[in-house]
C-alpha cells in the first residue's frame, strides 16, 4: 500500500510532480510491483487528481477519507476491506524504494508467525547524519528487534566508557559498530494494523513525532531488518532537483 496524501505541507502535491519525466508516485508504484513478495500493489489517496494519475498509467487506486492524521491510518482504511496477512507501507515519496528492501522487510513473517510489525534500518554513514534531527535512529536487542526510535544521537558513545569524562555528541572514528538508521517503511500483519489504528497517540509518540513508538510503548516487539538500502525521500522542490539533475549528471 502507497499512501499518497496530495495536501503536504512542505511541498503540496508532490507526489504528482514530475522526476525523470514520470511523476514520483508512478516511480514508486512501478518499482514496488517489481517486489518478489507483493501480491498486489495499491495506491491510497485522499485526492481525485492522484487517482486520476495513477489509473492513467495502469495503477490500482482507491480514494480515502481526507481527515485521517498519518499515513498508517489512510493504509488501514484500505486494508479493514482486504483480504490479506500482511500489509506493507510503502512511502510515497520515495521514487527511488529497492523492490529488494520491500521483500526483506516483508520476509521475516514467512518464518514468525508471531510477528506482527516489520521495518528498516540501514548503517549511519558519518557523523552528521548521526547528529542529524530529520534522521531518525533506532537501537535493537540482540534478537533485532526495536529498544527504541530517536531524532536525537543514539545511542550515546561515551568517550573511552569512563564515567567521570564530559559527555558529548560525537561519533567516534573507532566506533564499536555503527549506529542505524531507520528508514520509514513499515509490514504489519493486518490485525494488528487494523488495532493499533484505533490506539490513541502515546506520550513518547507526541514527544518524538513518531508513530513507531506507539507500538513499543504498547508492548509490541517490531522487527528490524538491517539493510544497505539507502532511502531517498523528496520532501522539498530542492530535493526534487537534485534528484532530477543526479540522473543528468549520471548521463
Amino acid at each position: 500500500m502507497i499512501p499518497a496524501r496530495y495536501a503536504s505541507v512542505r511541498f503540496p502535491g508532490k507526489v504528482l510532480a514530475l522526476l525523470w519525466g514520470k511523476p514520483i508516485v508512478q516511480h514508486v508504484y512501478e518499482r514496488s510491483k517489481q517486489a518478489k513478495t507483493l501480491s498486489d500493489v495499491i495506491v491510497a489517496t485522499d485526492d481525485e487528481r492522484v487517482k486520476a494519475v495513477v489509473e492513467s498509467f495502469g495503477g490500482k487506486c482507491v480514494l480515502t477519507s481526507p481527515e485521517h492524521p498519518s499515513g498508517t491510518d489512510r493504509v488501514a482504511e484500505v486494508a479493514r476491506q482486504l483480504d490479506c496477512d500482511v500489509v506493507v507501507n510503502i512511502q510515497g515519496d520515495e521514487p527511488l524504494i529497492s523492490p529488494e528492501a520491500i521483500d526483506a522487510a516483508v520476509q521475516p513473517f514467512f518464518s514468525d508467525p508471531t510477528l506482527k510489525m516489520t521495518t528498516l534500518a540501514t548503517p549511519i554513514a558519518d557523523e552528521s547524519e548521526y547528529l542529524n534531527p530529520n534522521v531518525v535512529k533506532v537501537v535493537i536487542d540482540r534478537d533485532g528487534f526495536a529498544l527504541y526510535f530517536s531524532r536525537s544521537p543514539l545511542p550515546f558513545f561515551r568517550p573511552k566508557g569512563k564515567m567521570g569524562e564530559v559527555p558529548q555528541f560525537s561519533l567516534p572514528k573507532d566506533v564499536p559498530f555503527r549506529p542505524l538508521r531507520h528508514i520509514g517503511l513499515y509490514a504489519y500483519r493486518r490485525e494488528f494494523l487494523l488495532q493499533f489504528a484505533q490506539w490513541a497517540p502515546t506520550d513518547l509518540e507526541r514527544s518524538e513525532g513518531l508513530e513507531q513508538l506507539r507500538a513499543l510503548e504498547h508492548g509490541v516487539r517490531i522487527k528490524v531488518v538491517v539493510t544497505p538500502y539507502r532511502s531517498v525521500g523528496v520532501d522539498t522542490p530542492e530535493d526534487l532537483e537534485r534528484l532530477e539533475k543526479s540522473r543528468c549528471q549520471e548521463s
